[in-house]
């Protein structure tokens, strides 16, 4: 343009200029719409199931914790008197309770301890060990299986072979399934057997680990337990947290074990949250006071997990954050 045009004309090309813009966003716009409808049809599949097989199904548990419901009559709404009934005037909740809290404590951080070891055996790569990885990780896939159930129950039963070996070695066998002082003990020890997923976790962090640091603490003439409490650890704290959240979380909602091998007894001994909740609901049909009690769960878990996270500050080494 001349520097004699018209201002007509540079009127037109400023109106011209402003379309070109107005038309190039509305063009942006469309595109934005269009990948986010694409984005949404692509995860529609597991938000469709979400929405109808974990949303809904927990909206509608949480109106029937409020109410007197048994599968055969319409819900009666009764307000907080399953959360009242549930916490201070039934004697089973807080013995299944407790029997959870035993087994939690005690089986996760056994199976994180025996899942850390064999890792660091694996990691020394040696032949054969991603087939010794394969074969320990081959429990987790199978251990919450029936026939797994009932292997334990004949292994550990009267005349099982846990005893025979007991008594071949001049000691008298006991029933441990029907034993109250053992029966927790029989539960736990599978649990701990499948250490599988924890053991490919913690591998995969052990190969993450700098070889360098290694290196360097073995010039400065540090031993094998130095090196593993100053690097393995430390570095490996990210991935000891996660496996520590997610093993504990699914020890509360643990049922499979419980259920087939000892029926929550012998006296209540094995007689979990999860197991209990199930008795309530589908034996004795308290569908409400059943919901009142997974959402008691619910609350539970939530608490150690935020008391984790929180605790996890003062232990918990991230690289990119420069330390604890």
């Amino acid at each position: 343009m001349s520097d004699h045009a018209k201002p007509e004309e540079v009127t037109k090309v400023q109106l011209s200029s402003n379309e070109l813009d107005e038309h190039t966003k509305k063009l942006e716009k469309r595109k934005a719409l269009k990948n986010t409808l694409t984005g949404y049809a692509i995860i529609s599949p597991w938000l469709i199931g979400f929405i109808v097989l974990i949303l809904g199904p927990m909206i509608v548990s949480l109106y029937l914790s409020f109410t007197n419901y048994d599968l055969l009559s319409s819900p009666d709404w009764i307000g907080i008197q399953n959360y009242m009934n549930v916490l201070t005037s039934d004697p089973r909740f807080r013995t299944s309770l407790e029997v959870t809290f035993i087994f939690v404590f005690v089986s996760v951080p056994l199976k994180l301890i025996f899942a850390l070891l064999l890792a660091m055996l694996f990691n020394t790569g040696r032949k054969g060990t991603g087939l010794f990885t394969t074969i320990y990780y081959i429990p987790s896939i199978i251990g919450g299986s029936v026939a797994i159930a009932v292997v334990w129950r004949q292994l550990f039963g009267r005349n099982g072979a846990i005893n025979e070996f007991v008594q071949s070695l001049g000691f008298v066998g006991t029933n441990w399934i029907g034993n109250p002082d053992t029966a927790l003990s029989v539960l736990i020890i599978l649990v701990v057997w499948q250490f599988g997923s924890p053991l490919i976790i913690f591998l995969a962090g052990l190969r993450q680990i700098p070889q360098e640091l290694y290196e360097a603490a073995s010039v400065d003439g540090a031993n094998s337990f130095v090196r593993f409490w100053k690097i393995t650890l430390p570095m490996l704290t990210p991935v000891i947290f996660f496996n520590l959240v997610m093993q504990t979380i699914g020890g509360f909602m643990t049922f499979t074990q419980a259920y087939l091998i000892t029926n929550g007894g012998p006296m209540d001994s094995t007689l979990f949250y999860a197991l209990y909740l199930y008795e309530v609901a589908f034996e004795y049909l308290r569908m409400g006071y059943a919901s009142a009690m997974a959402w008691i769960l619910l609350v539970v878990i939530g608490i150690i997990t935020v008391i984790l996270f929180q605790t996890s500050k003062y232990w918990v080494y991230y690289e990119s954050e420069g330390g604890r």
